[in-house]
């Protein structure tokens, strides 16, 4: 009887070991998919940067420096390799070029409103969107995850199959969102939208699990 019982004990230590180690796998998967669909949609914003500078450029051809600028960080944003936290700060870097290309079209009224100039403004501005939804959901699955790999039990088995932790994708600064424009009657220049969040404003309340 007694050997049965350790049997039944190593058996449930087994199977809960296999459940914890499935449900890890689950949550890492989870992140690498939603940092997947992050990437997509920071692409798809690099290749919307030349036209938008060339259609700004044929209006204020000497403002040399703010297009050189926006390239410069576009090129270090699109660096391959990048780590979450990495890409976080270059995409923070990016922003900030934006905003000051966009408060020089403030300056032309005709590019403001130029058709194709309201065009790849208004698809800019849907891709960031998305950008921020998409690091809102990434960043929910990253917390989950990290609980489980530092919190007893789930840890011991995290560590076993060498599961980390994973970072976090957070632009750091007054950018923490990308910018969003809105060209009001003013002469001060556009108005940079998108109001500065905490960590925790970032991160909402993690998915249930299954």
């Amino acid at each position: 009887m007694f050997k049965l019982i350790i049997i039944a004990v190593i058996v449930l230590l087994v199977l809960w070991a296999v459940g914890m180690y499935n449900g890890l796998i689950k949550l890492r998967n989870l992140v690498q998919e939603a940092w997947r669909q992050i990437d997509v949609e920071l692409k798809r914003r690099h290749d919307l940067i030349p036209n938008l500078v060339e259609t700004v450029k044929g209006y204020a051809a000497h403002e040399k420096g703010t297009f050189e600028g926006v390239m410069q960080a576009r090129s270090a944003a699109m660096s391959g390799g990048q780590s979450p936290a990495a890409a976080a700060q270059s995409e923070g870097m990016l922003s900030q070029a934006l905003g000051r290309l966009f408060a020089v079209a403030e300056a032309y009224p005709d590019l403001k409103a130029n058709a194709n100039f309201l065009a790849l403004q208004q698809e800019l501005t849907s891709t960031e969107d998305r950008i921020a939804s998409g690091r809102r959901y990434y960043n929910a699955n990253v917390r989950e995850l990290n609980t489980k790999v530092e919190t007893v039990p789930s840890n011991f088995v995290a560590g076993m199959f060498n599961i980390g932790r994973e970072e976090y994708f957070e632009v750091e600064g007054g950018e923490r969102d990308v910018p969003g424009v809105s060209f009001g009657a003013t002469a001060t220049g556009p108005a940079i939208t998108g109001s500065p969040t905490t960590p925790q404003d970032t991160i909402p309340p993690a998915p249930p699990n299954p």
